[in-house]
């Protein structure tokens, strides 16, 4: 004898699987997990991908020097009073070409400031530098007193 199920017995599938609607809540908790995923997933990326340079920075104006043997050397130095000097000797704006070394030897330019350096004395030098070619600048500094 064959087994038969009477259609009257069964219930739609669909029917036992509905599930109550979500509350405002659980769906905006549910919009916000790809977002916290995706920010753990940059969070990793730069941690990874992220290097640490171990490079010293050069002697400063106003600083002791430790171990000269391993510093960086800046180009030029600018003194608090805005005054500019290329190993250890001041240089005014018509000179300053002859003291650096060429804008196409070297691929950036070092230039080291003190703490209490003026911004429009930078940015007047900035201007004077990219007018004689440097186009890369690295800028040091040192931070100021308490």
């Amino acid at each position: 004898m064959k087994d038969s199920i009477a259609p009257s017995s069964v219930e739609p599938l669909a029917s036992s699987f509905t599930a109550a609607p979500k509350s405002l809540m659980e769906r905006v908790e549910d919009a916000l997990l790809p977002l916290i995923n995706l920010v753990f997933l940059l969070l990793m990326f730069f941690i990874v991908a992220g290097q640490m340079q171990n490079r010293a920075l050069p002697d400063l104006p106003g600083t002791i020097a430790e171990d000269a043997s391993d510093r960086v050397r800046a180009d030029l130095m600018v003194l608090a009073s805005g005054e500019w000097q290329v190993d250890g000797r001041k240089v005014d704006a018509n000179s300053l070409a002859r003291h650096l070394p060429a804008s196409d030897s070297k691929p950036s330019l070092t230039v080291g400031a003190a703490a209490g350096t003026a911004m429009a004395d930078l940015e007047s030098l900035f201007g004077l530098l990219a007018d004689r070619g440097y186009q890369d600048v690295v800028l040091l500094t040192e931070p100021s007193g308490p």
